[in-house]
């Protein structure tokens, strides 16, 4: 355990340095939000009993989901692991006495991590300024602020857990980038960054709440908000560890299966 977290705090430490590419990242994060927050205000403005978020609720899931975009998008890949099990190079990661699902776990989260804590704090700190409904409001009560911080992190698992998915599924192709095109179209849709899934049929969101896409960032913003409140907070969470068990216990067989049969050309 001790090599994985030296390995996290390396990986964090190091994704700390790209601070013009963090403020470049806070710019492009508040014009989507605002973009989006007058959008749906023009509907609201128009038949505000339609909706089915209140407003308040909907801008602080916009603007919660700009501040940690880094921690759940899930297009934001790292292209050396990519590149490794192409060029072969990650031989030598296959070498080391380590598991290369851990390592590369940590990795990603510490990527993830470092590049939410350089852009989240501008774009909170502007957002909690802002005249309601246009502003991230606070929780309904300390018990939704607690479920929301687990949420947080049970999604955060979940995004890196569905990463290695991803990463460990390239060892059976020739090229990465159909999965990754697959992978990021369909979980960015499914998991609420496009559209809030309350937004969708009633029959559709029966279906995708019981996905894992539903468990991501969808989860903890909608807690936030009071769009998922009491019991169905703690149902919420417990599927977030339901999946998250099962996107492991599958990633871990996939990295056993590939010791067995990976072929690496080249010298």
């Amino acid at each position: 355990m001790k090599k994985y977290l030296a390995f996290f705090r390396m990986r964090f430490i190091n994704g700390l340095q790209y601070r013009t590419a963090a403020w470049a990242g806070v710019a492009t994060q508040f014009a989507w939000g605002f973009m989006e927050i007058l959008m749906f205000d023009a509907f609201y403005r128009a038949d505000p009993a339609s909706f089915p978020m209140d407003q308040q609720a909907l801008s602080s899931y916009v603007w919660l989901q700009q501040a940690f975009l880094a921690l759940f998008a899930s297009w934001q890949w790292e292209g050396e692991l990519f590149d490794s099990i192409t060029s072969g190079n990650v031989a030598y990661e296959l070498c080391r006495p380590i598991s290369i699902y851990n390592m590369w776990f940590a990795r990603s989260m510490a990527h993830r991590l470092s590049r939410a804590v350089l852009r989240c704090f501008p774009i909170l700190i502007v957002a909690a300024f802002l005249p309601s409904p246009y502003g991230v409001g606070l929780p309904k009560d300390a018990v939704a602020a607690l479920c929301f911080a687990v949420a947080m992190v049970l999604g955060l698992l979940l995004v890196c857990a569905f990463g290695m998915l991803v990463y460990m599924s390239a060892f059976y192709t020739i090229s990465p980038a159909g999965i990754r095109m697959v992978a990021s179209n369909l979980s960015e849709f499914l998991c609420g960054s496009i559209i809030p899934l309350p937004f969708l049929p009633d029959a559709a969101q029966t279906v995708l709440s019981l996905l894992p896409f539903a468990s991501m960032n969808n989860a903890p913003l909608r807690i936030y908000g009071g769009d998922i409140v009491g019991s169905d907070a703690f149902r919420t969470i417990g599927l977030q560890l339901i999946w998250i068990v099962i996107f492991v216990a599958v990633g871990k067989w996939m990295e056993q299966n590939i010791k067995k049969k990976i072929v690496v050309q080249g010298g």
